[in-house]
C-alpha cells in the first residue's frame, strides 16, 4: 500500500493531476459558457441593434463560439492554478473531485443535453441557420439545457447522493 503513496508524489502523477484538472476546467468552461451566452448575446443583440436582428443563425453561432471560449478559457485557468500549485494540495483536489457526485451528475446531463439537441436543432431549424451553427449550437443550448435540469432536479428535492471521501496519509517528500 505504501508503494502506491510513493508513486503518487512523483512528477508523473503531478502532470496526470494537471492533465485531470485542464480536462474538467474545460467542460466546465464549456457548460458555463454555453449557459450564459445566449441570455447574453439577445441582450446585447437587443440593445445594440434592435429587435430585426436577432435571428436563429447568430443565436447559435453566439453559443457555440461563447462554449468555445468557455473551453480556452477554463482550460487555461485549470493548467495556471494547478501547474503552479503544491502537487500534494492537487492530488487532494483531484480525490475530492473524483468523488463529487453532484458535478459528475452535472456533467452527464450536459453530455445528454448536447447530443439531444445537436440532433434535435438541425431537425427543428433546419432552414434557419446554416449546418455547421445549428449542430454546434444546438450542442452549445443542450448542454446548457442539461446543466439547467441538473440543477432544477437539486433544487427540487433530487440530490445527488454523496460519496464519502477516503482518507490518504500526506506522502512525506524524497
Amino acid at each position: 500500500m505504501s508503494d502506491n503513496f510513493a508513486v503518487a508524489a512523483t512528477p508523473q502523477a503531478h502532470a496526470a493531476d494537471i492533465e485531470f484538472f485542464v480536462r474538467r476546467g474545460m467542460t466546465k468552461g464549456y457548460q458555463l459558457l454555453s449557459l450564459l451566452t445566449p441570455p447574453l448575446y439577445t441582450v446585447f443583440a437587443l440593445t445594440r441593434y434592435g429587435r430585426s436582428h436577432i435571428n436563429v443563425n447568430r443565436l447559435l453561432r453566439a453559443t457555440w463560439i461563447g462554449g468555445s471560449v468557455g473551453i480556452a478559457g477554463g482550460g487555461a485557468f485549470e493548467y495556471a492554478r494547478s501547474a503552479y500549485s503544491n502537487p500534494e494540495k492537487v492530488r487532494i483536489r483531484r480525490l475530492h473531485a473524483t468523488y463529487d457526485t453532484s458535478s459528475i451528475r452535472a456533467d452527464d446531463h450536459s453530455t445528454i443535453g448536447g447530443i439531444l439537441f445537436a440532433v434535435i436543432t438541425p431537425a427543428l431549424f433546419w432552414k434557419r441557420a446554416t449546418s455547421l451553427n445549428l449542430i454546434l449550437g444546438g450542442a452549445g443550448i443542450g448542454s446548457a439545457v442539461g446543466l439547467i435540469a441538473h440543477y432544477a432536479r437539486t433544487v427540487t428535492g433530487d440530490p445527488a447522493p454523496t460519496v464519502p471521501v477516503p482518507e490518504i496519509p500526506p506522502v512525506a517528500p524524497h
